[in-house]
């Protein structure tokens, strides 16, 4: 049974804080693996059941005189997940679209079984995501604006056909009182793993106050 959303937004909320700080020190070697698992769990997928990293393709685009694909160049697709999502980190600063003209490659070469719904660039700070069904313009959004976007990923928890509502104002100023008091504690000298727990518990608190879980 999928997650609910309240509950795939506060993985999002979550997983936002956890990276906010670790994205400015981000590298594509180093920190794509456990960005992208992270990623996969805010909608309660755990990555090495579905999909896998560095997924090899053999880039076939080339016609022989006998109408075949030859070729034979190999690429590596960042993370993928058959028929659902494929996945390329860029170190921040990078070109993303030269990541996604790359993936457009790749999924070229891919079985028509195997082609997913869409292309997700990430350069740890923000999102590129392109709907392969739909066409169109990206979807661009910042690391922040997830819990707000989540929607866009339905179909990874096991959700199809998701109506997308208007971001409640609350909401929103609820994000941005948190970025603040991010900032604030920061700036006061609290960094790291113990400022990551501290504002992930906080939120988890709010969130189940709202939904009524605590006693009066």
């Amino acid at each position: 049974m999928p997650l609910s959303w309240n509950e795939i937004r506060l993985r999002a909320s979550t997983f936002a804080v956890e990276w906010k700080e670790k994205s400015l020190k981000a590298r594509e070697e180093a920190d794509a693996h456990d960005f992208q698992t992270d990623f996969l769990n805010v909608f309660g997928i755990t990555r090495r059941q579905v999909a896998t990293f560095e997924h090899r393709v053999n880039i076939t685009n080339e016609i022989d005189p006998f109408g075949k694909k030859t070729g034979g160049r190999r690429g590596y697709i960042d993370l993928f997940w058959k028929g659902r999502i494929m996945i390329e980190m860029k170190t921040p600063g990078k070109d993303k679209i030269r990541a996604y003209n790359q993936a457009k490659e790749y999924a070229k070469s891919l079985p028509p079984a195997d082609l997913p719904f869409g292309i997700l660039i990430s350069d740890f700070k923000t999102f590129d995501y392109y709907d392969l069904e739909k066409g169109g313009e990206p979807i661009i959004f910042t690391l922040a604006d997830l819990p707000q976007k989540v929607e866009i990923f339905g179909y990874l928890a096991g959700y199809k056909d998701v109506v997308f509502d208007a971001v409640n104002p609350v909401d929103i100023e609820a994000a941005e009182l948190m970025g603040g008091l991010y900032d604030a504690l920061k700036e006061n000298g609290y960094t790291g793993h113990e400022l990551e727990m501290y504002l992930v518990r906080l939120l988890f608190c709010l969130f189940s106050d709202d939904a009524g879980i605590f006693n009066d």
